[in-house]
């Protein structure tokens, strides 16, 4: 994979284990082994009306939400017909994946699993495991570290593999790295980027760094949340700003713009604070020291789900036609075949590193790959309010 700014930074990994295995199974080998099936794990969401408030209260568990507040969220999801488009983007993700599985003559199963709703992952991995595969390997839809991000997904997977136990089967969940920082996404985020810009100046006519921003998106979380997941890596927001600087390193000198992190999605109670500023204030700030048109690039979300189409393609578009604004949102990543390949690739590191195998762990130049031993989804990494057990547990 070529590089937009500079060489990849390779990282030699070697990680402790036995010599490399091979499996054959009806006649073919596992190039995947000692992993039996690869899982798209996600966030789930409503494909109906009726579904919405019973997914929210899953989402919401816990927390005391009474049910009058998650109908007026749930207004978010009725305006879209009650469906989120998120379980589409991971049908059509999970397709590309087989898809690139397919051309390197990976024959191992891939399968969805969600965290909120159908397809529960339990539900899937006790399908699995009833037909004999019983270590699994994830793919989860977040590039980042965090307790919302990556942590509550361990806790996911040793709740499932705890449930199946009870049931008489034992399963094994690992994961790939977190990938913010990854060739794969990086580049994709890059061309992405470059498309974004060039429908912008058709707007505009030509860039004026005095009237016009690039504003990089993520959803916010909360300080506390923030600060954990900078124990063991370098956080959250670092994390964003890093693959921001890279991205604008990578511009030319012709399409050089200010730029910044903002946030959307902040949800819970105001006494709490979360990571600022809110997009749509931040539009309205700039507005008044006269910049007239902004870029959103939505580094911090995989797919057009709900905190994008909602938040940025209609709350924060409405907020930038009250202001006057230009205003173009760069597309997420998708399946953009430099993503889906890269994801693939952090499969096979994956399982190099099980292995055994000597492997590279690539990133972007200067960056530090979240493999194990660099602390990264450790016992103590991104820790949350409540004490739970996760799976795996890396070492740091």
């Amino acid at each position: 994979m070529a590089a937009l700014n500079g060489e990849w930074n390779w990282l030699s990994v070697r990680t402790t284990g036995a010599d490399s295995l091979q499996a054959v199974k009806s006649g073919t080998v596992n190039k995947t082994a000692p992993i039996d099936a690869l899982v798209l794990m996600s966030f789930g969401g409503p494909e109906a009306p009726e579904e919405v408030v019973p997914f929210l209260k899953n989402v919401t568990a816990g927390r005391g939400i009474p049910e009058e507040r998650l109908e007026e969220v749930g207004e978010h999801y009725y305006g879209f017909g009650g469906k989120s488009p998120i379980n589409d983007q991971n049908k059509a993700l999970l397709q590309a994946l087989r898809e690139e599985l397919d051309r390197r003559e990976i024959e191992t199963p891939i399968i969805w699993g969600n965290r909120n709703w159908e397809p529960y992952l339990t539900d899937e991995l006790r399908a699995e495991a009833q037909s004999g595969r019983t270590r699994f390997l994830s793919i989860d839809t977040s590039a980042y570290s965090s307790y919302s991000s990556c942590r509550q997904y361990r806790e996911d997977f040793a709740k499932t593999i705890g449930a199946l136990s009870a049931e008489g089967m034992t399963v094994t969940i690992d994961k790939i790295r977190q990938f913010y920082n990854h060739p794969g996404y990086a580049e994709a985020c890059a061309l992405l980027l470059r498309e974004g810009l060039a429908d912008f100046t058709k707007q505009v006519g030509a860039l004026d760094a005095e009237k016009h921003r690039i504003l990089f998106v993520t959803h916010s979380i909360p300080n506390v949340m923030q600060d954990a997941s900078a124990v063991e890596t370098n956080g959250y927001r670092a994390q964003h700003e890093e693959l921001m600087t890279h991205l604008l390193n990578g511009l030319p000198a012709s399409e050089a713009l200010p730029a910044e992190l903002v946030c959307c999605s902040r949800s819970g109670s105001p006494e709490v604070p979360w990571l600022e500023p809110d997009v749509n204030d931040r539009m309205t700030e700039l507005a008044a020291v006269g910049v007239s048109g902004v870029i959103l690039v939505p580094i911090g979300f995989i797919s057009d789900h709900m905190e994008v189409a909602f938040d940025l393609d209609t709350e924060a578009k409405e907020t930038a036609a009250e202001l006057g604004f230009a205003f173009t949102r760069v597309a997420t990543v998708g399946t953009h075949p430099l993503f889906v390949s890269g994801l693939v690739d952090l499969v096979e590191e994956r399982i190099a590193q099980l292995r055994g195998d000597e492997t590279t762990a690539p990133t972007i130049p200067g960056s530090t790959a979240l493999v194990p031993g660099s602390g990264a989804c450790s016992i103590e990494c991104c820790r949350g309010r409540i004490e739970r057990t996760t799976e795996p547990n890396w070492p740091a």
